[in-house]
């Protein structure tokens, strides 16, 4: 009998408690809400922590929108704020709402509400990430900038800014990455991608000595800004240096085109083209353009005097090597030849000993020039200044 007793006294105490219990799980998500509106946010995160666990309210939006929001305040609390560790309530409160957006769409009760929600978070995120990276705290700004990028998707200063972290803390391989996910993405292709993230790749391929890589990029960059002075110029360099010569003077002309601003530079560049090429007389003319484009050009002005220096030598050289009899027939005209082409390349030196005056290689050919002209006193001068 007592077994029959003690038998039913237990079913009789199991079935008062289960009611009990199901009250108390729903009621998790209500009392979280209380708890947040009379502003005890650790209680509100205790409940609503054990609600995301219960099956019986893990599968509404109401609790995951709940769940997000208490995190939101307590991320903004100067005193809740406190008990989070780092990164944690950004990561909840977003994983929250997108788990919200999941359970009840964009234009559900609760959906349209995280939606604004996981922007304000965006806007913490990547607050987070500049106040890091400006203290130099480069991995904790790393972190935020992804959140950030993950909180939207679309958004591509996230993940620009990622990739600059990167960069500052010296993890290249990971800013390469970075930066070819931002080449990637949706908004890049229908306008090209900001012209430091090609200027970046291509520094990295450089420093990592990857010439194809480096040619890669830049074609890339070209594609993207074919006026870009500086990727112009890039490509010449690397014409120059493989003997493309004939293709660098088209590029060159088309760069002058481009940026009229730079034409000085460009077409002292294209001088030094013709002068690999042995075309002199085009190389002057185009070391002539740039002067007139900027008379404070060195590079234009020292060329130009070379030139003219390599015409006097190669004239007496002429006029060394005859014999007597064609010597005393033409030896004084090739003679007269390079004393004009030296004292045709003086005001050029000078010009450009004055733009750079402590050049030694210009004040070494000017005092052989002033030497061979008899200037005995000039000669003298720049000789003692090579000594100092």
């Amino acid at each position: 009998m007592k077994k029959v007793l003690s038998t039913l006294a237990v079913a009789a105490a199991l079935a008062a408690t289960a009611p009990y219990a199901a009250q108390a799980q729903n009621s998790a998500v209500t009392n979280a809400l209380l708890n947040q509106k009379t502003g005890l946010l650790d209680k509100a995160r205790t409940d609503i922590d054990k609600a995301v666990l219960d099956p019986k309210t893990s599968g509404k939006a109401k609790t995951w929108y709940t769940r997000g929001d208490i995190y939101a305040q307590m991320l903004s609390s100067p005193i809740y704020g406190k008990q989070l560790q780092p990164g944690e309530g950004l990561q909840k409160a977003s994983e929250s709402f997108n788990k919200t957006i999941e359970l009840d769409t964009k234009t559900g009760e609760y959906g349209k509400l995280a939606v604004p929600q996981l922007q304000n978070l965006y806007g913490q995120a990547f607050n987070a990430g500049v106040e890091a990276y400006n203290g130099k705290d480069y991995d904790k700004a790393i972190a935020s900038y992804q959140l950030a990028s993950q909180l939207n998707p679309t958004d591509t200063t996230a993940v620009l800014y990622s990739a600059y972290a990167q960069d500052a803390k010296k993890d290249y391989a990971g800013a390469k990455a970075t930066y070819n996910q931002l080449l990637g993405m949706e908004a890049y292709k229908a306008k090209p991608a900001p012209v430091q993230v090609y200027n970046r790749l291509l520094q990295i391929a450089r420093e990592d000595k990857n010439e194809a890589e480096a040619t890669k990029v830049l074609q890339q960059a070209l594609t993207a800004y074919p006026n870009n002075k500086n990727f112009m110029l890039e490509e010449l360099n690397v014409y120059l240096t493989t003997g493309r010569g004939n293709e660098a003077i088209d590029k060159i002309n088309k760069a002058i085109a481009a940026d009229p601003s730079n034409a000085s530079n460009l077409y002292a560049v294209l001088g030094g083209v013709y002068d690999r090429n042995k075309q002199p007389a085009e190389a002057s003319a185009a070391y002539q353009k740039a002067i007139a484009a900027d008379p404070n050009n060195f590079d234009a002005q020292y060329n130009l005097g070379v030139n003219n220096y390599n015409k006097a030598a190669e004239a007496y050289t002429k006029a060394s090597k005859m014999d007597l009899k064609t010597y005393q027939v033409s030896g004084k005209k090739y003679e007269a030849q390079g004393k004009k082409y030296f004292e045709e390349s003086v005001p050029y030196f000078e010009k450009a000993l004055q733009i750079k005056p402590d050049d030694t290689a210009v004040m070494q050919t000017l005092q052989k020039v002033y030497f061979r002209l008899g200037r005995t006193a000039d000669s003298e001068r720049l000789s003692a200044k090579l000594k100092k």
